[in-house]
Order: structure tokens, then sequence, then C-alpha cells
């Protein structure tokens, strides 16, 4: 399979939800993390992501607006030692304290199903990089419906312990903006990753649907060393400074 620029996956398709990318630069010196939400309503649309220690939080741009704080406000991204984990709800946080008991990236997932929110029965997407010293791996995650059907849950999980250089993968809640919206199908798709992580960071942002874009955040991990570098884009924040 050939690896796609996640810039043009972006560019044609107004709502692919909230959305995964992990991989590794092409000289093998930087992991990369991407995630990014996006949303169509109004108290979806109302959230910024908040650095906190080891990651971040989405919190309500403007508190007086905030409706129903369920489903949207989390931490989509938590550090354990030299496990970086991130999903797209309070899924991180199970997965947290599950390798904190020393169980696994699996096992806590299997204690998870999708979103509660029929009938678009939002899947759950999780990512898991682990680094060592000069090389990562990662793991990726869907926990989805039967083909929309609310009464059954359907697993998926995605090893890759030997990422190749210049190479990463992507995953999304859904396959485009229908109502309901059909969840994302089949294996995360192979991209490209840049050397060039702030201009892919900037094109990221530039080609989510402008309409829809919410927040998107950027981890780079040396892996000589082990220190990342974050940065977030945050919709809200440009809106108000117009």
């Amino acid at each position: 399979m050939k690896a796609v620029e996640l810039t043009n996956l972006l560019k044609e398709n107004t709502y692919p939800g909230r959305g995964i990318a992990l991989g590794i630069t092409p000289n093998g010196k930087q992991a990369v993390m991407v995630y990014f939400i996006m949303g169509r309503s109004a108290n979806s649309r109302n959230r910024v992501f908040d650095p906190i220690e080891g990651g971040i939080r989405t919190m309500a741009a403007d508190p007086a607006k905030l409706e129903d704080p369920s489903l949207i406000i989390y931490n989509p991204v938590r550090t354990l030692g030299n496990d970086h984990i991130v999903t797209n709800g309070d899924q991180t946080d199970t997965i947290y304290e599950h390798i904190q008991q020393g169980k696994t990236f699996e096992d806590a997932l299997r204690t998870r199903t999708f979103e509660p929110d029929g009938p678009n029965w939002t899947p759950r997407i999780s990512g898991l990089l682990h680094w060592e010293k000069d090389s990562a791996s990662y793991k990726l995650s869907i926990l989805k419906s039967a083909d929309g059907n609310g009464d059954s849950a359907r697993r998926y999980f995605f090893e890759y312990p030997q990422p190749v250089a210049g190479e990463g993968h992507f995953i999304h809640t859904y396959q485009k903006d229908e109502n309901p919206l059909p969840s994302f199908e089949g294996e995360p798709r192979k991209i490209s990753i840049p050397e060039n992580i702030e201009d892919f960071s900037n094109a990221i942002w530039a080609n989510l649907n402008t309409d829809n874009k919410v927040s998107l955040f950027i981890r780079t991990i040396d892996l000589a060393t082990g220190e990342t570098e974050d940065t977030i884009y945050n919709g809200y924040d440009a809106v108000c400074q117009e």
C-alpha cells in the first residue's frame, strides 16, 4: 500500500471528525503524534486544547456557552514514563490507569466501547506511542458499532512494532459528513511523514475544513533523548483575534 499525503485526505473530507496520526520522520530521529478535533454543533466547537503536565485537556473556550460536557471534555493526551497516550475521549485515563497497574493498552480498551451518542455511535479511537532510546513503536485502536448497530460492538487493534522512517498511520472517527455519521472503516491509512514538522503542522491545520475544525495538537519526540515538543492550534482563539 502506497503512503498518501495526510493533507490530501483532509482536504477531500469535510468532516473526518476526530483523528490520530502516529509516525516517524524520514531521518529516523523523531516520532510524531497528531491529534485533531472537529465539530458541527456549537457545543462541540466551543472547545480549545489546554496544556497540562504530560499532555493536554479539552476545555470550554467560553464556559457560559457550555451545554453538555459529556463526551467533549476529557484529556486527549497523557504521558506515563516512555508511553505517550492519545485518544478521542476519557479512555485516555482508562489506558493510563491500566498501564500504571502493569496491564496493557488492549486490556484497557477491552473494558470500553463506542460512545453512547446514537444514531452516530461515535467510535473511540486510541493510540499508544512507546519510546525507547533511538527507536519507537506504536499501536492504534478503534472501538466501533457493528455497521451502526448500537447493540453490538467491534474492537480492532493495530500494532506497528518496527515503524518505517518517513511513514505513519492515520485513523479517524467518521468516513464522511453524512447523517447519521458513518464510522471509519478498514485499516488505518498509511501516510507520509515529512522532515519539517512545522510545515507539516501548518499544512494539516490549513487543510482541515474551515467550518468544522476546532483544535490541533502535534507532539514530536526526540528518539535519542525522549524529549518532547508540543504545538497547539485552537480555532476559537483565531476567531477571537479577528
